[in-house]
């Protein structure tokens, strides 16, 4: 149950750096991306791994704002505690 209640805040996570049009637009569409992929219907541990790879294909991009780059961080730190359980 607690994986549930884990993947429910990284959704809405997602959902509020989706929703920062200041966060450019290549950024919240490896977000989305990575949002879809969590949403699917393979076993979580392959969801979680692929929306980490597409997560950090764009956590060094030099044109992220410094607020988007604590909350993908925060976000990659969420996932990879779910990818451990």
């Amino acid at each position: 149950m607690a994986v549930e209640k884990e993947l429910k805040e990284i959704h809405e996570l997602m959902g509020t750096i989706l929703a920062d049009t200041t966060i450019p637009k290549n950024i919240r569409k490896a977000i989305s991306d990575a949002k879809l992929r969590i949403e699917g219907e393979d076993e979580i541990t392959v969801k979680v791994s692929v929306a980490i790879y597409v997560i950090e294909s764009i956590s060094d991009d030099i044109n992220m704002p410094p607020h988007a780059r604590t909350q993908i961080w925060g976000l990659m730190s969420a996932l990879e505690s779910v990818k451990k359980k």
